[in-house]
C-alpha cells in the first residue's frame, strides 16, 4: 500500500488552502445541446405527435424527491412524447429492470430513438415503486450505456441527487463530463451520501480541504476500505512527489469514473476506444486531440448520444492532418460539404460515393442522411447517383418526400416507396425480410403476447417488448410482423416505418 509521505501530510493539513489546485482542466463548452437525439420526421398524416430533435437540457433545480416521485421524473412530458403518463405504472419494478438490461447495446436509429423517449419520458411510477428509485437507476445506467452522459446527468439532478441511492450515480456522470465540482461540494458537506472512500478523498482535495483529504486517505488505509489501484491512484494524485518515483497501477478490467480521472489527473490519460461507450464523453470535454476527438464523437453519434450537427462540426473544424483511416473520412465529408457549397455537379458526382462509404464503415448512414439529405434534395442530382441520393434520404427524416419523388422507380425501388408510404404489398416483396416487413403492415392487431400487455395497461412493457424484436437477428426475422404491427397499433407509425426502412437498407449491424 503507497502511502502519502510524512512531509507532504503535514503540510497538507498545515496549509491546505494554500495548496488547493485548480480544476483539471477549464471545460469550455461548445455545445450545451443535449446528447440525446431523439429524432421524429415531420408527420402531419401520422397518428405520433411531434417530438423535438434533440433533448434540451434545462437548468435544473436540485430537490431531492421521495423514491415513487423520482422514479416517474423525466425530461421529456407526455405532451412531447405522445405517450400517456400510465406508461409504467401497471407495471412492475424487477420486471422493467429486467426489460431494460436486456436492451440492445447499439439497436437500429429508429428503434435507438424510441428508447431514448421511453428512458426520457415523464410519467408515473411503477405501481410498486419503492423507496431506492430503482427504476430510475436502471434508466440512467441504460442511458449511460447509451453514452447519452448529459441528459442522464440531468434527469439525475432533476430527481435530487442528495440521497445515498442516486448521489453515487451522479457523481459517476458528473466525473465523465468533467462536471463534478458541484457533487463534490455537496458530498463535502454531506459525506455520508456514499460511502465510497474514494470519492470522499478527491472531492475533499477538489474542493480544497486537503486537511480532510489526507485525514480520510490515512484513515480508509488504516481501515483497508480502498482497493489497491484506489488506493495508489489518490496517493499519486494527492503526493505529487510520488509520481515520480512510483508508477501508476495497472487500469482495471472494469475501470470506474474516479479511476478513470484519476489517470488522468496523473498525468496518465487512457485512451477511451476500448473503454464503454460512456467514456467516450471525455474526449469530447475540449481537452483531447482532433483525432480522439472525432473518434469518440463518431462512437457516440452511432448511438444517438450526441446531435448530427456535433459531429459534422469536428469532421469541418479544419483540414485533416494526414491521410488514411478518420483522415480520409475527414476529407471525404468536407469535399461533399463543399461540393453542396458550390452547387459544383461534377464534384458531387465523386465525393457523395465517397463520403457514403466512410459513413457505411462506421455504421453511421443515418446520421449521414440527417446531415446531407435536405441539401441532397435541393442540389442537381445527376443520373449516376440519383439513386444512392434516394437511398440516402429514405434514411431520413424526408423519407415521404423521397418516396414521392421517383417516377419511374425499379422493382427494388417499389418496395421501399411503398415501406415509405406505409404500405407495402405482399405482392411486391420479393425476399424473407421484405416479406416479413408486408405481413406487417398488413396486420391490424398486434400479436397475443403484446395485446396482453396492452390490455393489462404495461404500454411501456409492451413497446419495449415490440421494439427488442426488431433487428436483423433469423429470430428478429420470425417475430418482426408482429413488432410493426404493434408499434402501428400504438400510434408508432414513423418508427415503423423507419425501422423497416433501416432493415432494408442498412444491411446487418453487427
Amino acid at each position: 500500500m503507497i502511502r502519502i509521505s510524512a512531509a507532504v501530510f503535514l503540510g497538507l493539513t498545515a496549509t491546505g488552502a494554500a495548496l488547493a489546485q485548480q480544476p483539471l482542466s477549464a471545460i469550455d463548452w461548445l455545445d450545451q445541446a443535449s446528447t440525446a437525439a431523439v429524432t421524429t420526421a415531420p408527420r402531419p398524416s401520422l397518428t405520433e405527435p411531434p417530438a423535438a430533435d434533440t433533448v434540451t437540457v434545462p437548468n435544473v433545480t436540485v430537490t431531492a424527491l421521495d423514491a415513487p416521485r423520482a422514479d416517474a421524473v423525466g425530461l421529456l412530458p407526455s405532451t412531447t412524447t405522445g405517450l400517456p403518463v400510465t406508461l409504467w405504472e401497471k407495471s412492475t419494478t424487477p420486471t422493467l429492470l429486467r426489460a431494460l438490461s436486456q436492451l440492445e447495446s447499439e439497436p437500429l436509429p429508429a428503434i435507438q430513438a424510441l428508447y431514448y423517449t421511453l428512458l426520457l419520458a415523464e410519467a408515473n411510477a411503477p405501481l410498486d415503486a419503492g423507496t431506492e428509485a430503482a427504476f430510475l437507476q436502471a434508466r440512467l445506467q441504460a442511458l449511460r450505456d447509451f453514452g447519452a452522459i448529459e441528459p442522464a446527468q440531468a434527469m439525475a439532478e432533476r430527481a435530487g441527487p442528495m440521497t445515498k441511492s442516486l448521489f453515487d450515480q451522479w457523481f459517476d456522470l458528473s466525473l465523465l463530463l468533467g462536471q463534478e465540482d458541484p457533487a463534490c461540494a455537496m458530498l463535502s458537506r454531506k459525506p455520508r451520501l456514499t460511502s465510497d472512500f474514494g470519492a470522499r478523498i478527491y472531492c475533499a482535495a477538489r474542493t480544497g480541504d486537503w486537511n480532510t483529504a489526507a485525514l480520510t486517505y490515512h484513515s480508509a488505509t488504516a481501515l483497508d476500505t480502498l482497493s489497491e489501484t484506489d488506493a495508489t491512484l489518490l496517493a499519486l494524485y494527492l503526493d505529487p512527489e510520488l509520481i515520480d518515483v512510483t508508477e501508476p497501477p495497472e487500469p482495471p478490467q472494469s475501470i470506474t469514473a474516479l479511476q478513470f480521472r484519476l489517470f488522468e489527473a496523473i498525468g496518465t490519460a487512457l485512451p477511451t476506444h476500448n473503454l464503454p461507450r460512456a467514456f467516450a464523453m471525455a474526449d469530447l470535454r475540449g481537452n483531447s486531440g482532433w483525432k480522439a476527438e472525432i473518434e469518440a464523437a463518431e462512437r457516440l453519434a452511432r448511438t444517438g448520444a450526441i446531435p448530427a450537427s456535433r459531429l459534422l462540426g469536428l469532421y469541418t473544424d479544419r483540414r485533416p492532418a494526414a491521410s488514411g483511416g478518420v483522415w480520409d473520412r475527414v476529407a471525404a465529408v468536407q469535399a461533399l460539404d463543399l461540393a453542396l457549397s458550390e452547387g459544383a455537379t461534377q464534384d458531387l458526382v465523386q465525393a457523395l460515393p465517397r463520403a457514403w462509404r466512410a459513413a457505411q464503415d462506421q455504421r453511421l448512414e443515418v446520421i449521414f442522411a440527417e446531415l446531407f439529405a435536405e441539401r441532397l434534395n435541393e442540389a442537381e442530382i445527376p443520373q449516376s447517383i440519383a439513386s444512392q441520393v434516394f437511398e440516402i434520404t429514405l434514411l431520413s427524416e424526408q423519407y415521404e418526400t423521397a418516396a414521392a419523388r421517383v417516377e419511374s422507380p425499379s422493382s427494388d425501388q417499389r418496395f421501399l416507396i411503398e415501406t415509405a408510404l406505409g404500405t407495402p404489398s405482399a405482392g411486391t416483396a420479393r425476399t424473407a425480410l421484405q416479406g416479413a416487413i408486408a405481413a406487417g403492415f398488413a396486420s391490424v392487431t398486434p400479436p397475443s403476447e403484446h395485446q396482453a400487455l396492452i390490455d393489462a395497461g404495461r404500454l411501456g412493457e409492451a413497446i419495449l417488448a415490440a421494439a427488442r424484436q426488431i433487428g436483423h437477428s433469423d429470430r428478429a426475422r420470425d417475430a418482426l410482423p408482429g413488432a410493426i404491427a404493434t408499434l402501428r397499433a400504438l400510434g408508432l407509425e414513423d418508427t415503423a416505418r423507419r425501422a423497416a426502412l433501416q432493415l432494408l437498407l442498412l444491411g446487418s449491424r453487427g
